[in-house]
């Protein structure tokens, strides 16, 4: 694996763009839980969509395209959650069940090519 340092920090300056946007425009009284975990989920998919190289060329494809669903999963989850009034507990279960299932998959893909 190797990770590419340009790409690494576009792919985090993106991520804090879109959680600030959620910032901005949640008017309720979670927007910093918002906030801190669309930055949090969005830039481990986009490290993992542009910022990541492999050896293996496949590899390489499936985890982009395994990071590429991802990022817009949690994408539509933070949207879902920027419209309506929810609970701390709510956002971290089911970001958190999101998350481990990708941690899932993607440790399985890393598993096949080995």
């Amino acid at each position: 694996m190797k990770l590419n340092f340009l790409k690494t920090i576009i792919a985090l300056a993106i991520s804090l763009l879109i959680a600030y946007g959620f910032y901005s425009f949640n008017n309720g009284e979670n927007k910093l839980i918002l906030s801190i975990g669309s930055f949090v989920l969005h830039a481990i998919a986009l490290i993992n969509t542009i910022g990541v190289n492999y050896d293996q060329s496949s590899t390489t494809t499936n985890v982009r395209v395994v990071s590429g669903i991802y990022f817009f999963v949690t994408f539509f989850c933070s949207l879902f959650f920027l419209f309506i009034s929810f609970s701390t507990p709510t956002y971290v279960i089911i970001n958190g069940i999101i998350l481990l299932i990708y941690t899932l998959i993607f440790y399985g893909i890393n598993q096949a090519n080995q």
